[in-house]
């Protein structure tokens, strides 16, 4: 049996099992092509609510998710360019890359992820947020053990207990190509942009790195967090990482091997590259 038919039978496997899993979703249809069907399963776990299944469940689904990966081709630090060898001047240069693509796809030691405060995922189907990315790529025991994490939370806090912004949560990456994932709930503008705001941003980027530092990671890769939902505006999200990034770099000499700026579209990647072409 050829990779691409046993990837169909994972496919179909797990669609059945998902939706037997649901109460509400178990008469679903099921579409006849592949795309309908990833599609499909991609909603099935985007909705569901934390739990784990049973171990041969979760060994087809990981089987299935680490083969989407490997289609979708894994990106290590080396293969990104430093922003040095790129002819920048930046006094960091050799530590830091921009790269716009899936953070999905990266196989560095930890990459962040723009989180909310209930801190399980997106649960919208198939929504196009990087949290919803990060949580169906690396399958349904991420948001188990987010779950877990904010039932310990909620035990030593109470019971309405949200993660505050800026504090950051470290998990496993499950079947991501990361090692861990850090999830970190940036600022929300509402009516204009304050210094609260920025400097809530700021410390965003700055506890990430303390945290990875603290870890043992010494590769980051960063998302433009809080600059799709939560309405931070983009040039002004890129000043203020690249200055944050910076300064700790500076501080931390032996800190961090590499820190991706992760972008999905050329607007941020301009944004960016301005910022990390001239000497600090």
């Amino acid at each position: 049996m050829d990779a691409a038919t046993k990837q169909e039978e994972r496919l179909d496997y797990l669609i059945e099992e998902f939706k037997q899993d649901s109460e509400r979703y178990r008469l679903l249809q099921t579409p006849d092509d592949t795309e309908g069907k990833r599609i499909v399963l991609r909603s099935l776990m985007n909705i569901r609510m934390p739990g784990m299944m049973p171990a041969d469940v979760l060994q087809v689904q990981d089987d299935y998710l680490q083969e989407r990966i490997r289609e979708n081709g894994i990106v290590k630090p080396d293969d990104i360019p430093t922003i040095e060898a790129q002819g920048s001047s930046h006094d960091q240069g050799g530590r830091i890359s921009i790269w716009k693509g899936d953070i999905t796809r990266l196989a560095v030691d930890v990459i962040v992820n723009a989180a909310n405060s209930q801190m399980l995922g997106c649960f919208i189907p198939n929504h196009h947020c990087i949290d919803n990315c990060i949580h169906t790529f690396a399958g349904i025991q991420l948001r188990a053990e987010c779950s877990r994490q904010m039932s310990m939370l909620r035990e030593k806090y109470g019971s309405d207990y949200e993660q505050p912004t800026a504090v950051p949560m470290l998990t496993d990456g499950y079947n991501l190509p990361a090692k861990k994932v850090i999830h970190i709930v940036g600022p929300i503008v509402e009516y204009g942009l304050t210094d609260e705001l920025e400097e809530d941003l700021a410390s965003c980027y700055r506890n990430s790195l303390d945290m990875s530092f603290d870890n043992g990671l010494r590769s980051i890769a960063f998302c433009c967090i809080s600059t799709g939902v939560f309405h931070f505006p983009n040039e002004r999200a890129a000043e203020i990482a690249v200055r944050t990034v910076t300064d700790w770099l500076s501080e931390h000499e032996d800190g961090m091997d590499r820190v991706i700026f992760n972008v999905f579209n050329d607007r941020d990647r301009s944004y960016y590259e301005r910022e990390l072409q001239t000497d600090r």
